[in-house]
């Protein structure tokens, strides 16, 4: 009996042995867990919140070679070197942006005899269409190039010092694309790489109630501008 006892005895020990180790890694593991991921160190997977990009400044400029028309008279050719305005412009999404140029830095050069040419001849000496901005804005995409930007200027018409009209008021679309009218039309083109293009735009000018001028013009009707010009953005 005594070596069958001696089995039952041995087995006790050999039990007591295994659960207190058992115990111990058990709270060793809990003590290397806590260490690990201290609560004041976890890490936050929530994400942050986007930043609103910079705004881009922006140039535009008038170029040579451009054309003004009205009612059915023959188009004015037209050098607009020189016109200038700074803006600002906000990437939206897809390569949109958003253009705003500041009305007090617009300067678009009047039609003079220095610059304008009507059927291949300089205007008359003491003929002037003055020029006033007041308005540039809207959407530029510069991976397809598209540019389509409202404008509203004033033109100004003096007759030396004897006849001053009053103001013709002009609002359009300036278009890379197409702009039809039932007089007037033309086709634009887009932005390249070096940042030049053709912006076209008719308009409606109403009469302006004053005798020579809405005979003259033929007022109301439409005028066409076609404007090169270049356009550059820098951060």
């Amino acid at each position: 009996m005594a070596s069958k006892l001696n089995p039952q005895h041995n087995q006790l020990p050999a039990f007591q042995a295994t659960a207190k180790p058992a115990k111990l890694r058990a709270s060793a593991t809990q003590i290397k867990f806590s260490a690990a991921t201290p609560p004041d160190q976890q890490i936050s997977t929530t994400s942050k919140p986007k930043l609103a990009p910079e705004p881009l400044t922006v140039e535009f400029k008038t170029l040579g070679a451009c054309k003004l028309g009205i009612s059915r008279y023959p188009d004015f050719t037209y050098n607009a070197e020189k016109g200038r305005g700074d803006g600002l412009a906000t990437v939206t999404e897809n390569e949109n942006v958003s253009v705003s140029f500041d009305p007090r830095t617009l300067y678009i050069p009047p039609l003079t005899s220095a610059t304008t040419k009507f059927l291949g001849l300089p205007l008359p000496p003491f003929l002037k269409i003055d020029i006033v901005p007041e308005l540039l804005q809207g959407n530029i995409n510069r991976q397809s190039g598209k540019v389509e930007l409202e404008f509203k200027a004033k033109f100004l018409f003096t007759a030396g010092g004897f006849y001053r009209a009053p103001p013709l008021l002009v609002a359009a679309l300036l278009t890379s694309e197409e702009s039809v009218g039932q007089l007037r039309g033309g086709r634009g083109e887009r932005l390249n790489e070096q940042g030049a293009c053709k912006l076209v735009g008719v308009a409606t000018v109403d009469a302006v109630d004053d005798l020579f001028m809405d005979t003259f013009l033929s007022l109301p009707t439409e005028c066409l501008a076609s404007l090169n010009a270049s356009i550059c953005f820098t951060s």
